[in-house]
């Protein structure tokens, strides 16, 4: 399977400030739940293209993960199989929460939809309901 390219953009990192972090984070968070994973992962890579420090890693977490949802979708086992041990390592220093995120839920929901489907030898599962990031809502955080 090819590799994904990214689009070309005119995004300038300097001119993306807080407010529109949150808009590009709440739009990610949007597509991810509708199953749109690779629109998903281009509004995260906005917010890690202008995020510095810690906070880059968790958004590279949050890309790898709808990327690694992005390729079981078109029944690329390998390329999920990939971004699955990445997006947990990038997403372990953020846990229990991060940004409003209850990042244990989501490592737990995507352990849980994805193991299954990822095991070698194993076939494709069509059961299940995938990770959602709008409904793991982080208390106090």
């Amino acid at each position: 399977m090819p590799r994904i390219e990214p689009e070309e953009q005119d995004f300038d990192p300097e001119s993306f400030g807080p407010e529109e972090a949150a808009a590009a984070f709440a739009a990610g968070k949007r597509l991810f739940d509708a199953g749109e994973y690779h629109a998903a992962h281009e509004e995260f890579e906005r917010c890690w293209l202008a995020s510095e420090g810690g906070d880059a890693d968790f958004y590279k977490g949050l890309i790898q993960a709808s990327i690694c949802l992005y390729h079981l979708g078109r029944d690329n086992v390998e390329g999920a199989r990939k971004l699955y041990s990445g997006h947990r390592r990038l997403l372990a220093a953020f846990l229990p929460s991060h940004a409003g995120l209850d990042v244990s839920g989501f490592l737990a929901a995507m352990q849980t939809y994805l193991g299954p489907r990822l095991r070698p030898g194993s076939a494709p599962a069509d059961a299940g309901i995938p990770p959602s990031l709008g409904n793991l809502s982080a208390a106090g955080d």
